[in-house]
C-alpha cells in the first residue's frame, strides 16, 4: 500500500495536522520540537497498532485531550484504501474504508512499515528482548498468521506466570493439571516461535552483511547466534523438568521469551566490542535488511521510515544510505536540509506548535509548510 495523504487530529503534540505524501521521499525537516517523530509515529500506528517508541496508547494522546485520531488515504492494488484510527485510553478503534473492523489486529498486513529510529542502539546494545522483538516483528510483517502465534504464546506464559504465583510452591492436583495444559501449549507454541525466528535469521542475515557493507564502504563478516533457553533436544522435557525450580520462583523460565539472540562483527561481540559506530551501521543494516525481505517476498517494498537518521550516522555512512535508498516510498525527518546528492519529491517543513500561524507562506516554492 502506498499512502497518499495523512491527517492527525490531537496525537502527541499536533492538534491538527495534514499532509500529502510523495510516490518517492518525502523529507519531514524541522527543529527539535516540531513534531516530526510524531508524525512517524503516527503512521507506524497505523501498521503496528502500537508505537514504535514502546509508550501506551494514552501516552499518544494529546494533553487535555480524550482521544487521538489517525486518518490516512493510499491506494493497494489499484484499489483506494482510507483506514482510520480513533485511538482512546480504554480502547481503540479501526475503520477500513468506513467499516469498522471487529478486531484491530485484522488491520495487520494493510499497511507495512519498516522504521529507522534512533531508540534502534538498543537492538545491539542493550539486552536480548529488543533482538527478539525485530525477528518477531519481521515473522509478522512476511506472513500476518505469526502475529497469533505469538499472541497464544504471551498469552499462555502469562497464564502460567499467575497460576505459579497463586500456587505459592505448591502443587496440589489442581495445579497440576492445568500447568500440564498450559506446559503442552508453551511447549508447541514455543517450538513453532523458535523455528520460525531461526528461518528468518538464516535468510536475513546475507542481506544483513550486504547492507553493512553498502553502509560501512567495506565488507565484513556479519553472524547471528540464536541461543535457545534450553539445552535439551526437546522444548518439553525442558519445561517438565524446569517446573520444580518455576514453581520456587513462580516464573516460566524456558521457551522462546527467554532465548537470546547475538550478533559479531568480525568475530568481535557486538553488544560488548564494537564500536558506537558500528552498532549503529548495524542496527540500520538489520532494518534494511529485514526491508528488502519483506519485498523480496511480499512482493511490494514496505513504507520506509527514517526517524533523523542524518544525526546518528557520520557523514560517509549516512551519504552510503542517501545515495542507495530502497525503492519505494520513503519518509525521512531532519533538523538539517538534506545533503546534495538526495533530491527529495517533496518537502515538508515543520515548526513548533506555539510558533504556528495560519497561512503562512514565506516559503521557497514547492514546498509544503504545515502551521
Amino acid at each position: 500500500m502506498k499512502l497518499h495523504q495523512i491527517w492527525l487530529v490531537d496525537f502527541r503534540s499536533h492538534a491538527e495536522l495534514s499532509l500529502e505524501l510523495a510516490e518517492g521521499l518525502t523529507a519531514v525537516i524541522g527543529p527539535n520540537g516540531a513534531g516530526k517523530t510524531n508524525l512517524l509515529e503516527a503512521i507506524g500506528v497505523l501498521s503496528l497498532l502500537r508505537s514504535f517508541r514502546g509508550v501506551p496508547t494514552d501516552r499518544m494522546i494529546r494533553r487535555h485531550a480524550d482521544r487521538a485520531v489517525v486518518r490516512a488515504t493510499g491506494e493497494r492494488d489499484g484499489r483506494p484504501v482510507l483506514i482510520e484510527l480513533e485511538l482512546s485510553p480504554s480502547r481503540s478503534t479501526v475503520y477500513v474504508n468506513k467499516q469498522r473492523l471487529q478486531r484491530n489486529r485484522d488491520l495487520l498486513g494493510a499497511l507495512r512499515v519498516t522504521v529507522f529510529a534512533p531508540e534502534d542502539l538498543a537492538i545491539v546494545k542493550e539486552g536480548p528482548s529488543a533482538r527478539r522483538e525485530l525477528i518477531d516483528e519481521l515473522m509478522v510483517a512476511l506472513d500476518i498468521r505469526n502475529d497469533v502465534v505469538l499472541a497464544d504464546y504471551a498469552r499462555v506464559v502469562r497464564q502460567r506466570n499467575m497460576l505459579l504465583k497463586q500456587a505459592k510452591g505448591s502443587l496440589d492436583g489442581d495445579v497440576e493439571m492445568t500447568l500440564d495444559v498450559y506446559d503442552g501449549q508453551l511447549s508447541t507454541l514455543g517450538e513453532r516461535i523458535t523455528y520460525l525466528r531461526e528461518h528468518v535469521l538464516e535468510v536475513l542475515m546475507p542481506r544483513v552483511a550486504e547492507a553493512y557493507a553498502l553502509l560501512a564502504g567495506r565488507s565484513g563478516e556479519i553472524i547471528a547466534n540464536y541461543r535457545r533457553s534450553w539445552h535439551t533436544e526437546s522444548i518439553a522435557d525442558a519445561v517438565a523438568s524446569g517446573r520444580g525450580g518455576d514453581l520456587v520462583r513462580a516464573i516460566t523460565s524456558v521457551g522462546p521469551h527467554r532465548d537470546e539472540i547475538g550478533f559479531r562483527i568480525n568475530g568481535f561481540d557486538s553488544r560488548t566490542e564494537a564500536s558506537q559506530g558500528e552498532q549503529r551501521t548495524l542496527a540500520l543494516a538489520l532494518r534494511l535488511a529485514g526491508h528488502e525481505l519483506v519485498t523480496d517476498r511480499v512482493g511490494e517494498p514496505p513504507l520506509l521510515l527514517l526517524d533523523d537518521v542524518l544525526s546518528e550516522l557520520d557523514t560517509d555512512r549516512a551519504s552510503a544510505l542517501l545515495a542507495n535508498l530502497p525503492p519505494g516510498q520513503t519518509l525521512i525527518t531532519s533538523a538539517t536540509e538534506l545533503p546534495d546528492i538526495v533530491g527529495p519529491d517533496a518537502v515538508v517543513r515543520l515548526v513548533p506548535p506555539d510558533e504556528r500561524v495560519p497561512d503562512s507562506t514565506d516559503h521557497p516554492a514547492g514546498d509544503e509548510v504545515l502551521s
